[in-house]
Order: structure tokens, then sequence, then C-alpha cells
């Protein structure tokens, strides 16, 4: 399995992750997950693996900051899903999944020095 790269296309962090990797010969394949959604299932995943919704969800974004607060206390897989599936920019990014399996979440090349 290669790694995969998840983001958006035009998010400075995703370029910056990308140009890494580039940068040192890492092949990868990228996923903008707003031109081609996550499946469900991934998303539950990532989610687990990460420790939570939360840490998979950019609750500092200005996304977050502009939803309505009715819709900040998703209590089930199932909301977090219908969040996402609405507003793919809650995301962090980039969302990274190793050969290993392992997810990580945002770019520090400090991380990917020590994952690859």
């Amino acid at each position: 399995m290669t790694v995969k790269v998840y983001g958006l296309s035009q998010c400075s962090t995703c370029v910056k992750a990308r140009v890494w990797l580039d940068a040192h010969k890492i092949v990868y394949a990228f996923q903008d997950y707003r031109a081609e959604p996550v499946k469900p299932a991934v998303l539950k995943t990532w989610a687990k693996e990460l420790g939570g919704w939360e840490k998979l969800v950019n609750r500092a974004s200005m996304t977050w900051r502009n939803l309505d607060a009715s819709l900040k206390e998703p209590a089930t897989d199932a909301q977090w899903l219908e969040l996402i599936a609405q507003y793919p920019a809650l995301i962090k990014r980039p969302v990274t999944v190793y050969a290993d399996g392992s997810v990580t979440v945002g770019f520090s090349e400090k991380r990917y020095s020590e994952k690859f």
C-alpha cells in the first residue's frame, strides 16, 4: 500500500505537505475530499485511529465557527458523518494514511521526518 494524502487541493497546509513529500521523493496518492468525498466507513476508521471525532474535525476553523450552534454538538457517528458530508472542509488537513495503516492529521516536517 502506498501513502495516501487526503485534503483540499488549494489548502496551503496540504500544498506544504505535498511539496515536502515530493522533495523527499516519497511516493503518495492525493485525494481532494471535496471533489471525491471520503466514504463514511473510512471517516469512522480515521476518527477511531485518531482518538475520536474531535481529533479529526478542526474545531478552530472558520467553517466550524460559522456553524449554527445546534450543529456543534454531534452525539453520534451518524451526526458527525452528516456534518462532515455537508461541510467537508471541517476535516483537519491533510489526513495522511501511511503504509502501515496509521493515520495522522496536519503537517509538520518533524512528524513527516519521523514517519518516513
